[in-house]
């Protein structure tokens, strides 16, 4: 138990914690038993990224989703039916609230009846092994690791296991689905699975599925950091018709798809989450002309925001590369706060699609320099000197990045400066220099004696170094016995 509730609390966002414990908490005052379940454990478990986060609820999840509703949460679409509601929490964070149930098929493809069920029974009933886990949130199991159909074993495998011969009979969309989880997660089909696959594919069943099944995978393509190679997937397997008749022979555009994944990247490492439904459906329906587009979105059964978003995306995006050219954002301030208001999802599209060198310039600097910039304003130390958190508080933080987006305030010793400019608190008065303590009079004195006795010493010697440099002088100059007593020699002569 403990290893998973590490993995919850190192693996999740700051954002995405959040909302897990907000709906652990609520669940526990309304008595339910809750579970996060599906493609977020899965995410968990195999170390790809967490993209949403789903909840599974055994009994009915209404009361908690108007709870979620009045901390923040927005509702994305609701089933009444299945009682499913799609959600975004506060923070952007995407995730679903679901009640826990059993599908009983009468006929292999017929639709199925929905029971109310228990968590396990939930599990049970799933396309895949992998999408079969759940981990418990609950107080007297919290972390325990539920896995019915030993989902784990093909994760540590890297394989996608279907868990019934009627999976791919049963919902033909998941001839799509295991292709894309295939390709999102690097992951080989088992043996067996791909048996059922081949088959059903030899049946014919891949013309069965709906241009309304084909929407909702092409809405899940938005959270893959690679579409183009699920498309190409589909493609090699001729099943680009499930999304459109036409796609077969005017292709996505993988080039643009590409570009576009790049911008993606930047924009994620920058710590924001890039929403991506809209330029990727744009850029997989490019080669169709506006009116088979248009009627092609609505067909495969899209929210009208989801189409209106697709509609305008080129207009966006050219009013978008037009400010950043103008003088409308000409300072890093005005700029920013452009950037900070443009959709994640147009932004990448502009980099991929129009190619601007000073646009795309803008855009790095927002991402790289700006951002981080505006992370880092030293909250905490205008705090410590005594300013308390308010209007005020925030009006000063804004002026002090105003600054420094301006290149001011580069250094520790400046941003403080200008901090307590800003906030009316008058400079620190400067530190006298220390100056060299007096000498006391005796020691002054004895100083002064050393320095007087030093100074005969001197003297002497100079006159005698003097005098023996004038007397080699002179006993250069005069003859050999000069200075000697005149007078008869003591040498003997012979």
């Amino acid at each position: 138990m403990p290893d998973y509730m590490f993995l919850l609390e190192s693996r999740l966002s700051p954002e995405q914690q959040a909302a897990l414990a907000r709906v652990r908490e609520l669940a526990q005052g309304l008595g339910l038993n809750v579970y996060l379940t599906g493609g977020a454990v899965r995410d968990l478990i195999s170390g790809a990224p967490i993209r949403d986060l789903d909840f599974t609820v055994e009994g009915n999840p209404a009361a908690l989703v108007r709870e979620l509703e009045k901390g923040g949460a927005r509702v994305a679409d609701e089933d009444a039916k299945l009682r499913h509601t799609e959600l975004m929490f506060p923070g952007d964070v995407d995730g679903s609230v679901a009640a826990a149930r059993e599908e009983i098929y009468p006929l292999p493809g017929a639709r199925p009846e929905q029971r109310w069920s228990t968590i396990m029974e939930d599990l049970r009933r799933r396309d895949f092994s992998c999408n079969a886990v759940a981990i418990s949130l609950n107080p007297a199991s919290r972390g325990l690791l539920l896995d019915p159909t030993n989902g784990l074993a093909d994760l540590e495998r890297r394989e996608v296991r279907a868990l019934s011969i009627h999976c791919f009979t049963n919902q033909p969309a998941r001839l799509l689905r295991i292709l894309r989880y295939a390709a999102r997660l690097g992951f080989g089909i088992e043996q067996r699975t791909q048996d059922w696959f081949d088959l059903a594919i030899e049946r014919g069943l891949d013309k069965q599925i709906s241009q309304a099944d084909g929407g909702d995978e092409l809405r899940q393509l938005g959270n893959d950091a690679h579409p183009a190679t699920t498309l190409k997937s589909w493609e090699s397997r001729e099943l680009l018709h499930a999304l459109h008749p036409h796609l077969a022979r005017r292709r996505p555009d993988y080039d643009g798809l590409g570009r576009l994944a790049r911008a993606a990247e930047q924009i994620a490492s920058a710590g924001l989450k890039a929403r991506l439904f809209a330029p990727i459906a744009w850029y997989v329906l490019r080669r169709l002309s506006p009116r088979e587009r248009s009627l092609a979105l609505h067909k495969m059964g899209l929210r009208e925001a989801e189409i209106s978003l697709v509609a305008k995306l080129e207009a966006s995006a050219r009013d978008a590369v037009k400010a950043l050219k103008g003088r409308r954002t000409e300072s890093p301030r005005d700029a920013y706060r452009f950037l900070e208001c443009l959709p994640t999802g147009v932004m990448a599209f502009v980099e991929s699609e129009f190619g601007n060198v000073r646009v795309n310039n803008k855009i790095r600097n927002y991402l790289t320099k700006w951002r981080p910039l505006r992370a880092s304003l030293p909250a905490a130390e205008l705090e410590s000197l005594g300013v308390a958190r308010g209007p005020e508080f925030d009006r000063i933080l804004e002026q002090l990045f105003e600054m420094q987006l301006k290149g001011k305030g580069k250094t520790p010793v400046d941003r403080t400066r200008l901090l307590r400019q800003l906030a009316g608190i008058k400079p620190e008065p400067k530190k006298p220099e220390k100056k060299p303590a007096k000498a006391r009079p005796e020691a002054k004195a004895a100083v002064v004696k050393a320095a007087t006795a030093s100074k005969p010493a001197r003297a002497k010697s100079a006159p005698a170094s003097h005098s023996r440099e004038t007397s080699g002088a002179s006993a250069k100059g005069k003859p050999r016995n000069a200075g000697k007593p005149r007078g008869r020699s003591h040498s003997v002569r012979r």
